[in-house]
């Protein structure tokens, strides 16, 4: 198993939007102008087809966080004022209201979200790493440790052969852990000599 994780796991992990950051933006694109296009076809003041311009705002903020969402709110936002000065139609205080606020809050609040979601994500995969190290670091400690008393007790009892091949062993099988997690790191350099 990787220190790190497989890039490919982790990827696949990542909702579409994420995977291909260029096809959410197309999508998004395409709901903007779908919904501004209908805007224009229907210049009804009283139809809320305007409020369609949340799923391109929360894609956007999902996908690329809150400033991108407060953007994409923003875009909304001057869509709707174009579209009343296009044609001619008057809203009163609470129609600008409920068709500017809903974009930007939900550009904020989604967008605020997925950049905490990312940061969570990046806390767990960071004390995952973490732990798995750990994990590591005992079984190196145990290993080394019952190698090189395993080579003091031979030495003591008098059998110098003995305690010399378990501290060579002990030193080689030190090396290879070493140098697995070093290769683990994608560091790709060996600590055997030469």
């Amino acid at each position: 198993m990787s220190v790190f994780g497989s890039g490919s796991t982790a990827l696949a992990r990542e909702p579409w939007f994420r995977q291909h950051p260029a096809a959410a933006l197309v999508v998004a694109g395409m709901l903007f102008a779908s919904v501004w296009v209908v805007r224009l076809i229907d210049g009804d003041a009283v139809d809320a087809s305007m409020l369609l311009f949340t799923l391109p705002v929360a894609l956007i903020a999902v996908a690329f966080g809150l400033r991108a969402g407060v953007a994409a709110g923003a875009l909304a936002v001057l869509m709707v004022v174009t579209w009343v000065l296009a044609t001619g139609t008057d809203l009163g205080p609470v129609g600008w209201i409920a068709r500017c606020l809903p974009e930007l809050l939900l550009g904020f609040l989604l967008g605020d979200a997925s950049d905490r979601l990312r940061r969570a994500e990046a806390e767990r995969r960071k004390l995952e790493s973490g732990a798995l190290l750990y994990r590591e670091a005992i079984e190196i400690n145990d290993s080394l440790v019952q190698g090189m008393a395993a080579a003091r007790w031979a030495l003591e009892a008098g059998r110098p052969d003995d305690g010399l091949k378990t501290l060579e062993t002990t030193i080689v099988q030190a090396q290879d852990l070493v140098s697995d997690l070093i290769r683990q790191a994608g560091m790709g350099t060996s600590i055997h000599p030469d």
